[in-house]
This record gives C-alpha cells, sequence and structure tokens, in this order.
C-alpha cells in the first residue's frame, strides 16, 4: 500500500516536517540566522526509521535552502553525516562558520 508523504517547513515551530498519511513522522529543528539555516537537531518516530523518509527530509529540507540561496550549518549529526555522504550537498556550508 502506498503512503501520502510530504516535507514541509514550519516556520512557526521552526522545524521541517515530514507526514506520512497526515502524521508526524518525524522533523528536523532549525534556528534562521542571517543568511544560514542552522539545523540543530533531527528527530524520526520509532514507528518510521528504517524507511528512508529521515534521508528524504533532509534532502528535501537542504533543497529547499538552495532554493533560498542560504547557507546550511549543520549542527546536528544526522544532517551533518547525510552531506557527508551526499556530496552534491557540501557547496551549501560554509568554510567557516559562527553558529
Amino acid at each position: 500500500m502506498d503512503h501520502a508523504v510530504d516535507v514541509s517547513d514550519n516556520h512557526d515551530a521552526r522545524r521541517f516536517e515530514i507526514t506520512v498519511d497526515g502524521r508526524i513522522a518525524g522533523f528536523a529543528a532549525y534556528r534562521r540566522k542571517p543568511g544560514q539555516l542552522v539545523f540543530t537537531h533531527t528527530q524520526m518516530d520509532d514507528e518510521f526509521e528504517g524507511q528512508g523518509l529521515g534521508g528524504r527530509l533532509i534532502r528535501e529540507a537542504l533543497d529547499s535552502a538552495r532554493g533560498a540561496g542560504t547557507s546550511v550549518v549543520p549542527l546536528c549529526p544526522f544532517v551533518a553525516a547525510f552531506i557527508e555522504r551526499h556530496p552534491e550537498y557540501a557547496d551549501l556550508v560554509p568554510e567557516s562558520t559562527d553558529a
């Protein structure tokens, strides 16, 4: 059975959320700084782990940052590891940051 999966930026909660059939499956929390998106924490509900949803969440969050012309500071280890495994996103991380 196919499930409806959606990623959205919940500006009020300061996090990207991934939903499955309308239920929040996980999120990537961030802080906004001028020209930067500082990712601080990523969390997936146990029920949804191991399904590739965390990667999809981060990919879409990074694509959103790229589209907005925003650099990324990956304080969250999950986001940092994702960028390390996907070097096509390395250009979003500035050489030095003041996180």
